[in-house]
């Protein structure tokens, strides 16, 4: 098991939530997201999957949801 954390801008509501958790839970593996709504702020999301996560994978399927993952600490 793999857990990957990232951090979101952009998102406000449970709408954005909904499209992050859906765009990431199709990538290969993924078992579990969950999504942490900082509205207006950067909101985090935490993904369980069966192997470690390409983050240029991941990336693509937030900006597929409309948002950007941005680095720790941003």
């Amino acid at each position: 098991m793999s857990t990957t954390t990232i951090n979101i801008t952009g998102m406000t509501c449970g709408h954005c939530v909904s499209a992050v958790k859906s765009e990431l839970s199709e990538l290969p593996g993924v078992e579990t997201v969950d999504v942490e709504l900082v509205n207006g702020g950067t909101s985090t999301a935490t993904i369980s999957s069966s192997a470690p996560l390409d983050a240029a994978s991941i990336d693509g399927a937030v900006a597929e949801a409309g948002y950007t993952v941005v680095p720790a600490g941003s």
